[in-house]
């Protein structure tokens, strides 16, 4: 299937071209039609399935059609509600390159920054405006933003709003819009709240499901790294010592871990920046620019900061902390192995989360392969008290974290396996085959 065969108009097709996409994802095969339609959607996606393109190219395609018909003034027709900054810049940079040829205009508004740019701009007039809820709420009661010309309401990562406590403000907004328009609604997981939520909002809507959150991609190769927590830096510098490794992308749960990282490599010369919510916006645009181009070797991120975030060729994704919560294990190593291209995941386990380890296997219906010839392992004398620790934690009833509880039984043989430099010969020096700068469209090979 082709971009021509979904029907798409002509200048459209000629920014996907100018872009190298030709092949779309099963996510914009199955969504174009039915929002070139008119339907509501409710779409169930990861983040790397091609989203952004499912739901920007029908809406460009939408409003173009309509400015042709009736020649309408300027007036906000489409509104993007996303949680992040960095994922509303990204897709209005999609925005911008799908809709080149239409003459349609876009805005992208978030906190963080001085409002009076994007006071400006809305003066002028813009189609389509992508926000963060925050500072649309903070500009809307300031009476710069009207949303009562919105025809197509688009809200993506819906669960990651949830997560961060957006739920009201998006609420509030959509009290805003009006009642009789097109509404896509895009989340990467369905718990019961996002479902509340989808139902109040939505009108007989289409549900499409692509790559269900279980799942992880053949092209990932995933190790795991048994390691005490006071040697997970050591571990980590050893790892990247090897220069094959171009780019690492490297999880840590929180904030504070995140900058200590990035001190803890810097110290020993290795280019390192950290991305999450306690930063500035323009500190976070600069890291993430910095990382893209590779003038820094390895970016430190959070989940939230991390979520949306699109980057070419990125050949290694470090879980320096296992998340508490297994479906994001899926998410984050999805950051690499896209396009049909290879990625590599490393994940260190330390004592404390044996437990988060066994989710993760339990969702992704197979245990990561060990690596045991690092230079820092686990004694197997602690990694057994340990998960019988845990166990008898998990039968009282003590251990308690959000999303359930997760580990592993799983211990290193305590033989030889490979080597673990630069992550053994499992991970020395990947490769990775082109990508897309564009959170969108897959190029002729299938993006994955």
């Amino acid at each position: 299937m082709s971009f021509e065969n979904l029907k798409l108009i002509e200048p459209i097709l000629k920014a996907l071209k100018t872009e190298g996409y030709t092949t779309p994802t099963p996510i914009q095969a199955q969504a174009i039609p039915i929002v070139l339609n008119h339907r509501d959607l409710l779409g169930c996606a990861q983040t790397g399935t091609g989203k952004t393109a499912a739901f920007a190219l029908p809406t460009l395609q939408l409003l173009f059609q309509d400015r042709m018909a009736h020649k309408e003034q300027k007036a906000i027709k489409a509104l993007v509600l996303t949680p992040t900054r960095e994922l509303a810049i990204q897709i209005a940079e999609s925005f911008t390159a799908y809709g080149k040829h239409t003459g349609l205009k876009n805005l992208v508004i978030f906190g963080g920054v001085s409002q009076n740019p994007q006071v400006d701009a809305l003066r002028r007039g813009v189609d389509i405006l992508i926000a963060t809820p925050g500072r649309l709420l903070d500009l809307m009661n300031q009476r710069f933003v009207h949303l009562d010309q919105v025809r197509m309401l688009i809200l993506d990562e819906a669960d990651r709003m949830l997560d961060m406590g957006f739920v009201n403000d998006v609420k509030k907004i959509i009290a805003k819009v009006p009642s009789k328009r097109q509404t896509l609604f895009f989340s990467a997981t369905m718990p019961a709240e996002i479902t509340s939520l989808a139902n109040t909002i939505l009108t007989n809507p289409e549900r499409i499901e692509v790559t269900p959150v279980s799942s992880t991609a053949d092209t990932i190769q995933q190790a795991l790294y048994y390691v005490e927590k006071n040697d997970k830096k050591s571990l980590l510098i050893h790892i990247l010592k090897d220069k094959g490794i171009k780019t690492a992308l490297v999880f840590t749960r929180t904030k504070h871990g995140a900058d200590k990282v990035v001190k803890d490599l810097n110290k020993v010369g290795i280019t390192a920046e950290a991305i999450h919510g306690n930063k500035s916006q323009n500190a976070r645009q600069r890291a993430l620019t910095n990382f893209k181009n590779r003038t820094t070797r390895v970016l430190i991120a959070t989940d939230i900061a991390a979520r949306g975030i699109d980057i070419d060729e990125l050949t290694h994704v470090v879980n320096y902390e296992l998340p508490n919560i297994p479906e994001t294990y899926v998410h984050r190593i999805g950051r690499t192995g896209r396009a049909g291209a290879d990625g590599i995941a490393m994940s260190f386990c330390d004592s404390e989360e044996i437990l988060f380890l066994r989710d993760i296997h339990k969702l992704i219906g197979k245990e990561i392969p060990v690596e045991e010839g690092h230079p820092y392992p686990m004694s197997p004398v602690a990694m057994a008290a340990n998960l019988v620790a845990g166990q008898s934690k998990k039968g009282s009833g003590s251990f308690k974290r959000e999303g359930g509880r997760g580990g592993s039984g799983r211990k290193p043989s305590g033989g030889g396996g490979r080597p673990a430099g630069g992550g053994g010969s499992r991970s020395g020096g990947g490769k990775s085959g082109g990508g897309s700068g564009m959170s969108g469209a897959s190029r002729s090979s299938g993006r994955r």
